[in-house]
């Protein structure tokens, strides 16, 4: 695993999420909730729009633009109109950082 910084733990304070750019295309939406710290694409699958714009809600997030929601711990879509899964990326807290691992998605099997 090569996992890079993202950002600090303050930067996003639980309940919010930002938009990281970790160069190529990795761009990551970074998200705190009560459960601790999630990495999702920063693309929704439906309108490719960023989900670092969209509101959190316990261990989901919700793109702004139709209002799809996607699970943070799996990547798959929970309301339409999306279908497709978004990529969601291990990550470790250390030192007040928060790393991703941006190279080793983690595999979810729709059910």
């Amino acid at each position: 695993m090569s996992f890079v910084r993202a950002c600090a733990v303050a930067e996003v304070p639980e309940g919010a999420v930002i938009g990281i750019d970790l160069g190529g295309d990795a761009d990551i939406a970074v998200v705190n909730t009560a459960d601790g710290f999630f990495a999702i694409r920063d693309v929704c699958s439906h309108a490719e729009v960023p989900l670092s714009e969209g509101d959190v809600d316990g261990c989901t997030l919700e793109c702004y633009m139709h209002g799809s929601r996607f699970d943070l711990r799996t990547g798959l879509p929970l309301e339409l109109p999306a279908v497709a899964p978004v990529p969601v990326y291990p990550v470790r807290i250390d030192d007040g950082s928060v790393f991703v691992d941006p190279e080793n998605p983690i595999r979810i099997q729709e059910q």
